[in-house]
């Protein structure tokens, strides 16, 4: 992006923005998965909070949100046991209901598959996803969107899950990319500040869960994951 740094009687604040954008060159969007491109936060719900449930003790909508979409911690820390084989045995039997639940009631979201076709080709295209690659695997195995995306990074592919920057400064470490060169699409507080933190300009799609998270370190709020192409079009040109 060219941007004329000779203008003359602009305010400080505004010289540092045009000086800042001088050095932006959009080159790839790296998106988040769940609650971006498919639906299945309120399935990783619910096969939750029927495990935690089993255990007498309530996972209220309001304790997920807290607990995941904004800490990135797990639900099973509200029980009183944290014995770590008890806490190993909950999750593979959490984990495996929400497979059936993906396999059963998967949603992609709305717009998701028009924006991906309106910007193929465009720009390079990434998934950094905080979902387990077997969990990843059942959902793209139903939206057929794989060929739009040129790399995945998985939970397993990276060591600190987010709000830690972790997984997107292993993706452009990985795929050679910079933050300047980049753009993200997020849906949660944790998934905006892990981006923000690894220095790139984020995006964010809230949705029904997460719509009321702390979304101050974003670049823009979008209402509808649609608006992207917009915004891109914008940075391309």
């Amino acid at each position: 992006m060219f941007v004329d740094l000779n203008t003359k009687n602009i305010s400080s604040e505004r010289y540092h923005k045009l000086k800042e954008w001088a050095c932006f060159v959009l080159k790839a969007i790296l998106w988040d998965n769940d609650g971006v491109l498919v639906d299945t936060e309120k399935l990783y719900f619910q096969a939750g909070r029927e495990r935690v449930e089993k255990e007498g003790v309530e996972l209220t909508t309001d304790k997920f949100i807290e607990q995941s979409l904004k800490k990135g911690m797990s639900v099973f820390d509200v029980l009183p046991n944290q014995d770590l084989e008890y806490i190993d045995r909950l999750r593979v039997e959490r984990d495996a209901r929400y497979s059936e639940l993906l396999h059963t009631e998967l949603e992609v979201i709305d717009g998701a598959r028009e924006t991906l076709v309106a910007l193929q080709g465009r720009v390079r295209m990434g998934v950094v996803t905080g979902a387990h690659r077997e969990h990843f695997d059942i959902i793209h195995s139903q939206t057929h969107m794989l060929p739009f995306f040129e790399f995945v990074l998985a939970r397993e592919d990276y060591e600190k899950s987010k709000p830690d920057p972790d997984a997107y400064l292993t993706a452009m470490r990985l795929h050679g990319l910079k933050p300047e060169e980049c753009i993200v699409v997020e849906d949660s507080e944790r998934g905006c500040k892990a981006a923000a933190d690894a220095g790139l300009r984020v995006f964010v799609v809230p949705n029904e869960l997460s719509q009321d998270g702390d979304f101050s370190p974003a670049y823009k709020i979008l209402n509808n994951v649609r608006e992207v192409v917009d915004e891109v079009e914008v940075l391309l040109n």
